[in-house]
C-alpha cells in the first residue's frame, strides 16, 4: 500500500503518524506543554515539519530526536518508519528505559489471596501521594 507523502504536514499530525506519541491529542498536548523541539524552539500544534528537520520530542522519561525524511499525515506501520523517518536518539536515552525499571509500588505476596480492603486503603492512599 503507497502511501501519499505530503510538503506540509502539522508537527502534531506527524508525531502521530510517526509512532511517537499514541494519540494525536498527546501530541497536541506534549507541543503545548513544550516537550516538542525544532531547532531548540518548542513548536506549537499547528506549526508545520519540512523534511530534512530535526525533532526533539519528550516521551515520558527519554528524549527522542527524529529526522523528518520523507513527510506523511497517515499512521503508518513500525515496520515501514525507517522509509519516513530517521531515528538520531542516542543510544543512552533507550539505556534509560532498561536501567531505570520501576520498584513494585504495592507488594502483595504469592499466596495471600486477593487484596483486603484495607490493603487497597493503604494502596490508594499512596498513589494519591504520587
Amino acid at each position: 500500500m503507497a502511501i501519499a507523502t505530503m510538503t506540509r504536514v502539522r508537527i502534531d499530525k506527524w508525531l502521530w503518524a510517526i509512532r511517537i506519541y499514541k494519540t494525536r491529542s498527546l501530541a497536541t498536548e506534549a507541543c503545548k506543554a513544550g516537550h516538542v523541539k525544532i531547532g531548540g524552539t518548542a513548536v506549537k500544534p499547528a506549526r508545520f515539519v519540512a523534511p530534512g528537520e530535526a525533532v526533539v520530542a519528550t516521551v515520558g522519561r527519554i528524549t527522542r530526536t527524529v529526522k523528518a525524511v520523507v513527510l506523511i499525515e497517515r499512521r503508518v506501520g513500525a515496520k515501514v518508519l525507517d522509509q519516513y523517518i530517521e531515528d538520531l536518539t542516542p543510544a543512552s536515552e533507550y539505556e534509560k528505559l532498561k536501567s531505570s525499571e520501576p520498584m513494585p509500588i504495592f507488594n502483595h505476596s504469592k499466596g495471600r489471596g486477593r487484596p483486603t480492603k484495607r490493603d487497597r486503603r493503604v494502596f490508594d492512599q499512596f498513589s494519591e501521594e504520587w
